[in-house]
């Protein structure tokens, strides 16, 4: 069991930090409301802290979930970022969807002061944050990933090191570009169900046992049929994420068409006032149309 400070209590971070508070580790929580991280020390027990720093002193390791690239900068450097509160031979290890670049900026930082970083985004949404059971995909140096493996398992389904500082991201890059083309089929299967007049749960019962099934449709077929959006990871975010996937692939060279053209497709989602629907509402932008 080990000291751990868990930084940010969104909708997958609380019941993240939950899990390692369960698993016997020692937890201090900070979020940006403090409200929100005295809840939690209600709730679960652990400690909270009103600092990045404060949350960070004393322990051995430091699991951040934010917002984005400026957001996880805030709270690891400056002089109340948690950089600035942990000891030689700590590790910081961040679950936020950032770039490859900010990953491997703080990776430098981190290391001129003796402290491991692994990069180690996360997949399975809010109900695999729940239940403990999310996709953890890890960059960084082979030892110090060894360190951190353990405690990630707390929340984690599989956890897997990919390669070097920024893989982690790039690998997370993957799963959105796979996902965006993903549910924009689904829905374009089940509108063009909808329009041919048949019935769509008996289209999904018989497609999904062949080569069209997906998690997507497994989880989110019902809830697209019925016009409900309000659950899992929010359009918003969906094109944080994907625009980190274009301008990487930009620096790469990478070819994604179909990437691009969906994050449109949501940015017209956005237009209607889906901001904050689930990223299965892509069948919503499709009925607006008839």
């Amino acid at each position: 069991m080990a000291k751990v400070a868990f930084l940010g209590l969104g909708v997958m971070g609380y019941p993240m930090a939950g899990h390692l508070q369960a698993a016997g580790h020692e937890v201090t929580v900070y979020n940006r409301t403090t409200a929100k991280a005295e809840a939690w020390s209600a709730a679960h027990g652990g400690r909270f802290a009103r600092t990045p720093r404060e949350a960070a002193e004393g322990t051995e390791f430091v699991m951040s979930c934010v917002g984005n690239d400026d957001d996880l900068r805030s709270v690891c450097v400056g002089e109340d970022g948690a950089f600035a509160g942990m000891s030689a031979g700590a590790v910081f290890v961040d679950h936020t969807t950032v770039s490859a670049k900010v990953t491997r900026e703080l990776f430098d930082i981190a290391a001129e002061k003796g402290i491991g970083f692994v990069d180690a985004p996360i997949s399975g949404g809010q109900a695999g944050a729940e239940n403990g059971v999310l996709s953890v995909m890890c960059g960084g140096e082979e030892d110090v990933y060894g360190k951190a493996e353990p405690v990630i398992g707390a929340y984690a389904r599989i956890c897997r090191r990919i390669g070097d500082s920024g893989a982690g991201q790039m690998t997370k890059m993957c799963n959105q570009i796979a996902i965006a083309g993903l549910v924009q089929g689904l829905s374009e299967a089940l509108h063009f169900a909808e329009k041919a007049g048949l019935d769509g749960r008996a289209v999904v019962e018989v497609i999904s046992q062949g080569a069209a099934g997906s998690w997507q449709m497994a989880n989110r077929s019902d809830t697209m049929l019925d016009d409900h959006f309000d659950h899992g990871f929010a359009v918003d975010w969906m094109r944080k994420d994907l625009g980190i996937c274009l301008d990487t692939a930009d620096e790469t060279g990478a070819s994604l068409p179909v990437t691009a053209l969906v994050d449109q497709f949501y940015k017209d989602v956005q237009k209607i006032g889906g901001g904050r629907w689930d990223t299965s509402s892509l069948i919503k932008r499709l009925r607006a149309l008839d």
